[in-house]
């Protein structure tokens, strides 16, 4: 009976070794951050359908601006694509001002560095496969 209860606690041990070992932490820093001041949201995304809505995130995050880099670690992700999002919220209303066509008024960036001229960039574009814990950097130059 011991050793019956013994080798199903081994069993269950063994499968939360396994279901850790298959999450990954990755670890955004921005930097280049010029103004001072707000906040830096970092939005993580996971399915390509919603990437870069607002409210849509996988995982979000939100540090005050003290320096000209900032940093988050999203921890215990599962293997995958993911893409970032980030934007400077200046004057700290929990949302990214856009004027009147709907361009951003507040500083944003996304992972890959890419840099979208008309348009959203696509997800696959911005995409980072995590199989590993990662750090990325994205310039902000803002």
């Amino acid at each position: 009976m011991m050793r019956s209860l013994l080798l199903v606690f081994l069993f269950f041990m063994s499968l939360s070794l396994v279901a850790q070992t298959n999450t990954y932490d990755l670890t955004v820093k921005v930097n280049g951050i010029k103004n001072k001041k707000g906040m830096v949201e970092f939005g993580l995304f996971r399915d390509p359908e919603y990437f870069a809505q607002v409210g849509k995130t996988y995982r979000m995050m939100r540090v005050k601006v003290d320096a000209s880099e900032e940093s988050v670690t999203f921890h215990n992700l599962p293997k995958g694509k993911y893409a970032v999002c980030i934007y400077l919220d200046e004057n700290n209303n929990d949302q990214c001002d856009k004027n009147f066509f709907g361009i951003p008024t507040e500083k944003f960036a996304f992972s890959n560095n890419v840099r979208p001229m008309l348009s959203i960039p696509s997800f696959e574009s911005c995409s980072i496969y995590l199989n590993e814990n990662k750090s990325i950097v994205i310039r902000a130059d803002y």
